[in-house]
């Protein structure tokens, strides 16, 4: 297999597991869009397209980021690898379901009590956002949560960005033999995890004003989420990442669930 043959292969593999993320994003735009909100001009079916339609480029960029960094610094992809015709990829992957697992319902858990611990100083501020909603709206919204959430994300900020990042970073500091070294993937993970954290902002910014601690609540938050994922990201593997992230998801949703019952 050639190398450009094999990039492919890699890229098709990974994208393509990004887009029922996507297309879950799209059916909730245009299942939950107040038809008042949809811009002149557009339908509610076209408007909820065009909400994958930056989603969607932003996965392309991140697999081709991915496809080409992440095999040259040893981070494994068990998708790209099976793309690619190795057929122990999911042995392997069951060995790191422990471990994903466990970290991504013990992060939800340490991200719920610090979330109470920070309730005293943004109480105020969420007012606005204090409406939980329905079960139905909690079920609505799960695909999002553990498919765009769960995978789509995964691969926009791991496997694309972190890769990139560390592989800067390996080059930058020469492109040592044995892969990049344990303070470069540490700046790329925690960069990455920052960004996400950063990421999530837009949409408490639609419903309520950002103030100093709602800004930090929301990307510190995260971004302790997005270190786990990093770190098992660079120690195990994507797809372990992707298992921790929609794991972090269940209580989340229970919790949800259970609010609003």
């Amino acid at each position: 297999m050639t190398p450009t043959h094999s990039f492919r292969r890699r890229f098709a593999a990974t994208f393509l597991a990004g887009v029922p993320g996507v297309m879950a994003l799209s059916a909730y735009v245009y299942a939950t869009v107040d038809p008042a909100a949809v811009p002149g001009g557009l339908t509610r079916p076209a408007y909820a397209v065009a909400a994958a339609a930056n989603p969607l480029v932003l996965l392309a960029a991140a697999c081709v980021l991915g496809a080409y960094t992440a095999p040259r610094i040893g981070f494994q992809s068990y998708l790209a690898e099976r793309a690619e015709g190795d057929a122990t990829v999911w042995s392997r992957l069951r060995d790191d379901l422990p471990l994903a697992v466990g970290l991504g319902v013990g992060g939800a858990v340490a991200v719920v009590a610090l979330d109470v611990a920070f309730a005293a100083f943004v109480a105020d501020d969420l007012v606005a956002v204090a409406d939980p909603g329905t079960v139905g709206d909690v079920l609505a919204y799960a695909p999002v949560r553990f498919l765009y959430g769960g995978v789509t994300e995964e691969l926009l900020l791991r496997y694309g960005l972190m890769s990139a990042l560390a592989f800067a970073g390996w080059k930058l500091t020469g492109s040592p033999a044995r892969g990049p070294s344990a303070p470069v993937v540490w700046v790329a993970v925690v960069v990455a995890a920052v960004l996400f954290g950063v990421a999530h902002l837009p949409a408490l910014a639609a419903s309520v004003d950002l103030t100093p601690a709602l800004v930090a609540r929301i990307v510190l938050l995260n971004a302790l989420a997005g270190l786990a994922f990093g770190w098992l990201y660079w120690r195990r593997s994507l797809e372990a990442a992707m298992v921790a992230h929609a794991a972090f998801h269940v209580p989340l949703v229970a919790l949800s669930l259970v609010t609003v019952a």
